[in-house]
């Protein structure tokens, strides 16, 4: 049995923020949106995600899952996660300026801050990293943290496609592949149907992270994250702009 804090911080991986259905644009759009966290047939808190403006021409995505501390193991880890970023060629890539990641728990709480520094061409940790996934990695251009990743995928995703990002976060460099199925398909949360894209990926050791996106909802509707026969869900409650 893996431990219960690893799936929520792969959710981190494609719990996302997102465009408004499968489109291109130059800008991204400000939304709140929030979640319903169930840890296999367990519900165990919310989350948040929020995209909005910052300095010209900076913008910032953040995640945050609050656990109820009445339950055991997963429910007792709380996790915050953002990044800073800025939009280049059209909406095509969102480049990452800083990502910072804060995880609280009832006897540990830790903190990292990476900076992409694109004059060096390097990304690097600091804080409660291993001396390892402290090392600067070498930066290719598109390169993304997990977040803009996300956003990406949802921006891209058209019925059939393939998508395939480099991974830039948290110390290391990684290829993500994602399939998007070629037709929609019925979804219900929060007593709400919708029609939705899914979109899938699946690592080597066979974690699986499936996202469905609703064209007009300008944030994932569902995000389900399976390793082994822990599953951590994702639902959505609500979502407004933030404007």
């Amino acid at each position: 049995m893996m431990s219960p804090m690893r799936p929520i911080a792969l959710m981190l991986t494609l719990l996302v923020v997102a465009l408004s259905g499968p489109l291109r644009a130059s800008e991204p759009e400000p939304f709140f949106a929030t979640y319903e966290a169930w840890y296999g047939d367990r519900h165990v808190g919310e989350a948040s995600m929020t995209l909005e403006p910052r300095e010209a021409p900076n913008w910032e995505v953040t995640l945050e899952i609050r656990a109820n501390r009445g339950l055991i193991g997963l429910a007792r880890l709380n996790m915050l996660q953002s990044t800073v970023f800025d939009v280049h060629h059209d909406g095509q890539f969102f480049r990452p300026l800083t990502q910072r990641t804060v995880r609280k728990a009832i006897l540990f709480g830790r903190n990292s801050t990476g900076i992409y520094d694109w004059h060096a061409r390097t990304a690097q940790w600091s804080g409660d990293v291993s001396e390892r996934r402290s090392q600067p990695v070498p930066l290719e251009d598109g390169d993304m943290s997990a977040l803009l990743i996300n956003l990406a995928v949802i921006r891209d995703a058209e019925p059939g496609a393939t998508l395939r990002y480099r991974y830039v976060d948290n110390g290391r460099a990684r290829e993500h592949e994602y399939q998007v199925s070629t037709e929609t398909e019925p979804v219900e949360v929060a007593g709400i149907g919708y029609r939705a894209l899914r979109i899938s990926r699946i690592e080597d050791d066979d974690d699986q992270m499936i996202v469905w996106v609703a064209n007009g909802v300008p944030t994932p509707i569902r995000i389900l994250q399976r390793d082994g026969d822990d599953t951590i869900d994702l639902r959505l409650i609500e979502y407004r702009g933030t404007e």
